[in-house]
């Protein structure tokens, strides 16, 4: 703008010479690559992008903060949390989906890529969201769903309008192998039979979720370019990256071959099959690498939902030439339901040399929180710290889900008519479905916890008597300040941001332990994931220290270290920097 305004100057003036003009033009230049420069995110000095240094925290719009008293979420309730969220040291948040729909399966059935629903807001209001996020360093991360739209989207209303609609071929239709007989076996992951009829024009339609969420047709140029500028319009509107939905169910066999049955039934009752020809398909990682392209010239940040079974199923997420996602999610790490230090490490020494960074998420709107899948019914908030501790310190980029820094804990239905999620809903009793996790925040003591003055749309569960954010703020030996310490340590501690993982005394059952280690600085982190207390000692001479000792950064109340020895009160945690000692005489190993 400044370089416009003196070319306009220039003009006036008359002194658009033939000497003066080179000069003005080589200011043109700079003034705008200072202008790019600005709206892109910075690298720092290890080569690290934005995004490898931030704290992720998910959000599910409507059970956040509802400003307007409806009992359900809002974007101008998430704005009015900005200023806690900067406190609590999160960088950037993901808002699951936000867009217009008709709510079956709650924004996962899109009716508008480019707009909001009205009863979370307007696009002024997101505007604002946006503001108010720079404001307090918190980007915005939007819920991208590539694989299909709702029923109700325009694309998909003129689609089904006739075989020759414009839109036809952005969705999957095609006729069914005889008189009430889908085109081949494929099974909804919400029950039933992948293919709907439509006697509107006599054929089948493909949905891998809902029977409202018809699956779009990636084969199609089009509905490539209009995906693809349809993140170019976020980005240009102040978003920072997207988490993408469901981007295994991307692609299907254009054959349609039958899947092979296999053994069993499934929660709904349907019979369990290898999804070999409808999810995975190599097709998916070219698309992939084109949102990564424009995501690129953004400066913007590519989350993915990755459900895979090996390390080598992840790394290829990554792609061949690290030009696919960069975050994309480690859920072998969520697999890991129990507190077993061999399975961690196992776990994170795979993920460590998979050649991408690594992502760590503990619970999600999908998953039980982890508040109940780690906790043993007694000490579950000795256990949600030691699980705070314990991924906020690795190596890799957390992802937070809301609540967890409070210990809140699943509120599941208990009768049939009380449930929400349509897998619940077709799956009862055998699949209760995804209410219990998606429950209100739970603020103060007040009513509903300070969500709402109206009864919210999901039941807050008792426990936010005392699990709330006012109550624990207070309280130093909470879950919240646990998190509220790991989280300020991780952005300022060298070590622990810049830092190798190495594993110690792997030998251990009980007490999981590792190194983070830069430049002749070390943070030791303990966990003792048992009910017994625990004495661990430390020699890492091999790591360059002769003779150290231990200063405790952060610990829980009956936690100490001595010398090489540290004691572990039960889910005790204990995080330390590793001082080296520069005694006379002596020559010190530093590494």
């Amino acid at each position: 703008m400044k370089a416009l305004k003196l070319l306009v100057f220039v003009r006036r003036k008359n002194l658009m010479s033939k000497r003066f003009f080179p000069i003005l033009s080589l200011l043109l230049v700079l003034c705008c690559s200072l202008s790019f420069a600005a709206q892109t995110k910075s690298v720092d000095a290890e080569g690290h992008q934005w995004w490898q240094h931030a704290v992720f925290y998910e959000i599910y719009p409507r059970s956040y903060a509802d400003s307007n008293n409806d009992g359900v979420g809002d974007l101008k309730g998430i704005t009015s949390r900005m200023a806690y969220l900067h406190d609590l040291g999160v960088d950037a948040i993901w808002i699951s989906p936000c867009f217009p729909s008709p709510q079956v399966d709650f924004g996962y059935d899109v009716s508008d890529y480019e707009n909001i629903d009205p009863m979370y807001g307007t696009l002024a209001d997101f505007d604002q969201m946006v503001a108010e996020g720079k404001n307090h360093h918190v980007s915005i991360i939007l819920d991208f769903v590539v694989n299909h739209t709702s029923d109700q989207h325009a694309w998909f209303l003129d689609s089904r309008s006739s075989r020759t609609a414009p839109h036809r071929d952005w969705y999957i239709w095609r006729d069914g192998k005889g008189p009430g007989q889908p085109p081949n076996n494929w099974i909804s992951t919400f029950g039933g039979s992948a293919w709907k009829f439509d006697p509107t024009t006599n054929q089948y339609y493909y949905h891998y979720f809902y029977a409202a969420q018809p699956d779009l047709n990636w084969r199609n140029p089009a509905v490539e370019k209009a995906m693809l500028d349809t993140t170019r319009w976020w980005y240009k509107r102040g978003v920072s990256g997207f988490r993408l939905d469901a981007v295994d169910t991307m692609f299907e066999d254009s054959a349609l071959h039958d899947n092979r049955v296999l053994e069993g039934k499934n929660s709904q009752g349907d019979p369990n099959t290898d999804e070999k020809y409808n999810k995975k398909l190599p097709e998916m990682h070219v698309v992939l690498q084109k949102l990564r392209t424009v995501a690129d010239e953004a400066g913007a940040v590519l989350i993915g939902e990755t459900w895979t079974s090996n390390i080598d199923e992840l790394k290829e997420y990554y792609g061949p030439n690290g030009n696919e996602l960069q975050m994309p999610m480690d859920f072998m790490f969520t697999g890991v339901n129990k507190l077993s230090p061999p399975e961690f490490r196992r776990q994170i020494a795979q993920v460590d040399t998979a050649g991408g960074w690594p992502v760590f998420v503990i619970s999600n709107h999908d998953i039980v929180r982890s508040y109940n899948r780690y906790g043993d019914g007694k000490n579950n908030d000795a256990i949600a710290k030691l699980m705070g501790a314990f991924y906020l310190t690795l190596r890799g980029t957390p992802i937070m889900y809301y609540g967890e820094e409070i210990g809140m804990e699943n509120n599941d239905p208990k009768r049939k008519e009380d449930v929400k999620d349509p897998i619940g809903r077709t799956g009862w009793p055998q699949e209760i479905g995804r209410d219990g996790e998606r429950t209100p925040m739970q603020w103060n003591t007040g009513v509903n916890a300070g969500f709402s003055k109206k009864e919210p749309w999901l039941p807050v569960p008792p426990s936010y008597k005392t699990h709330n954010v006012a109550t624990e703020s207070k309280d130093p030996n909470s879950v919240f300040s646990m998190y509220k310490k790991v989280l300020a340590l991780r952005h300022t501690n060298e070590a622990l941001l810049e830092g190798n993982y190495t594993a110690l005394n792997e030998d251990d059952a009980n007490v999981m332990s590792y190194l983070r280690s830069y430049k002749g600085k070390a943070v030791l982190v303990a966990l003792n994931m048992s009910s017994s207390p625990q004495k661990v000692k430390f020699d890492l001479t091999g790591l360059g220290f002769r003779f150290h000792q231990l200063a405790p950064l952060v610990t829980t109340s009956q936690t100490s270290a001595k010398g090489l020895e540290v004691t572990l009160e039960p889910f005790g945690v204990f995080i330390g920097d590793v001082k080296n000692l520069d005694l006379p005489g002596v020559v010190v190993d530093r590494y």
